[in-house]
């Protein structure tokens, strides 16, 4: 579906009731996102305003753009879990010429068509890659949550700091984040529906910092200008660098393209419109394009805000928009208060938020269910997200999955049993009598490389029986190494006397058997629909090279 032919059926019969219920969904959401954006953007070891900003420039850009009305981008944890290393390394400018690039990798991918790609990612190493940034987003909030200092690029660095330069917790930011911890844990869930845990907490820690005037670390300031100070700049940039960026702006990119659609397809069931994954790739990527020209961090579909706004009645992309402009009327008038914030309260958000984010469904039931391969495959991705970065997990998962599909795929199982004549309920003796020393192998799996040994093992198991009867319905496919020893074998078991003949070959693999000349050694009269038919068939029996030895 065309962008503007969406935009008809979308705004079709738009009345002025819709109009005031996108406008209060915007305004819930906003509400859930003003404290999502803070947090997320201190966890992407930028600072608080930069998230702000983020949430605003991507719901008024991507919302405007998207491929779903529903979708509702800004920073999320799983974006924010990649970035600490990257500003670490290279800093605010190499940071912003990633986003920059990721967009337009974005834009590439969806004038490719490649939003369908992601149906290809497993689902436990999506589930593993998610529990992966979890646990660095949780590690990279240690600081603010207890008061403590670290050093290092990523998690583990600051983690491993701490056996160096030593673990003095601050009790009064350890007690702040505590209560924003528990308040968001047994928050009722019918008030929460109402107004957002996060945000009562973080509007609780943020007075009790004001009047008691605690000495703890805060956001500091919030500009009253979505241009931020230190943005995109042409002048600033180490184009040295620029080649060293597109490993990080592709592991930005791929991970917008995962989260962004299947956030899309999850709202999309949920409300019966099939999210527009080209659309939305090209909204993504226009957004991520834009942000860094205003000081954001990449930005992409969030499913907690989305799921909002469904539940809220969402009807058009205007509620992307409305979030936006009510988050950008937060900062301008509620700034000096903002500015108070203290970094306990956001990362004890985000403490909650990534033991969230873990898929506890999804994992529960694939380790009390013993799934040995979508386990090893959760496990690898959450290792390799933790300790290298997305890229390398994807990959890495992937590949693993590959493995273990094609190795189970490649499971060759051939069944024998011996000619029973009476299960045919036939009165001809002839046949009983011609029949009175056949088997049947019934092949099923794919005739492959990797299963050549079982099939060698084929002329042991038959014995000196004298028809043999091959059932290949259950084989879909016939690579060229199995040909190869297929042939041979045929040949050799024609050249002992025993009667070949092949039963159900799909048309795929009767199209290999061809090229293989298979089918020129055994003859048009060796191949039949199925058993039952070949059993019918007065054949002439071969005379058995065993025979001739005796006679």
């Amino acid at each position: 579906m065309s962008f503007f032919k969406q935009l008809r059926r979308e705004f079709a019969g738009y009345n002025g009731k819709k109009l005031s219920q996108d406008l209060m969904a915007g305004l819930t959401v906003a509400a859930v996102a003003l404290p999502l954006a803070l947090a997320f953007g201190v966890s992407a070891g930028a600072t608080a305003a930069c998230g702000l900003v983020t949430a605003i420039v991507a719901g008024l850009v991507i919302s405007a753009l998207t491929g779903g009305y529903y979708q509702i981008s800004g920073p999320t944890g799983a974006m924010a879990a990649i970035l600490g290393s990257l500003i670490g390394a290279y800093g605010m400018q190499g940071m912003f010429v990633a986003t920059f690039l990721a967009g337009i990798m974005l834009i590439i991918a969806a004038v490719l068509h490649l939003g369908n790609l992601t149906a290809f990612v497993p689902a436990p190493v999506i589930t593993g890659f998610t529990s992966g940034i979890a646990v660095i987003i949780a590690l990279g909030q240690i600081d603010n949550f207890f008061g403590t200092h670290s050093e290092g690029g990523s998690a583990l660095a600051k983690l491993a700091s701490y056996s160096r330069l030593g673990f003095h917790p601050n009790m009064t930011t350890t007690i702040v984040a505590l209560l924003v911890v528990l308040l968001m844990v047994f928050f009722p869930k019918k008030w929460n529906a109402v107004v957002p845990a996060s945000l009562v907490g973080i509007i609780i820690a943020t007075a009790a910092t004001m009047i008691f005037k605690l000495d703890i670390a805060t956001v500091g300031d919030i500009p009253k200008s979505l241009m931020l100070p230190d943005r995109l700049s042409p002048s600033q940039i180490d184009w040295a660098t620029v080649p060293g960026l597109l490993a990080p702006a592709f592991s930005i990119a791929v991970l917008n393209m995962l989260e962004s659609l299947l956030c899309g397809a999850s709202a999309g069931r949920a409300t019966g419109v099939k999210l527009n994954n080209d659309q939305e790739l090209f909204a993504q990527g226009v957004g991520n394009m834009v942000l860094p020209m205003f000081g954001g961090i990449p930005a992409t579909a969030a499913l907690a805000r989305t799921s909002v706004a469904v539940r809220s009645g969402a009807q058009t992309r205007l509620t992307g928009i409305f979030h936006a402009v009510g988050l950008l009327i937060m900062m301008l008038v509620l700034a000096p208060i903002i500015s108070n914030v203290p970094m306990a309260a956001l990362a004890g958000v985000l403490m909650v938020t990534a033991w969230r984010m873990n898929e506890w469904s999804a994992i529960r039931y694939v380790f009390q269910h013993k799934f040995k391969g979508a386990m090893a495959k959760f496990i690898v991705t959450m290792a390799c997200t933790i300790v290298f970065d997305l890229t390398v997990a994807i990959v890495v998962g992937v590949g693993l999955g590959l493995i273990l599909m094609v190795a189970r795929l490649s499971k060759l199982q051939i069944n024998y049993e011996r000619v029973d004549m009476s299960r045919l309920r036939t009165d001809d003796d002839t046949l009983s009598e011609r029949y009175s020393n056949a088997m049947v192998a019934y092949i099923t799996g794919p005739l492959l490389f990797a299963n050549i040994g079982t099939l060698e093992e084929l002329p042991e198991h038959i014995g000196r029986c004298d028809t043999l009867l091959l059932s290949m319905r259950g084989v879909p496919s016939v690579d060229v190494s199995a040909a190869q020893t297929l042939l041979p074998m045929l040949r050799e078991l024609k050249e002992r006397g025993i009667d070949v003949v092949v039963c159900g070959v799909p048309s795929a693999t009767m199209t290999m058997l061809r090229r293989a000349g298979i089918v020129e050694l055994l003859g048009e009269q060796s191949f039949y629909w199925s058993v039952e038919r070949a059993l019918l068939d007065h054949r002439p029996r071969p005379l058995a090279a065993f025979d001739s030895a005796e006679a």
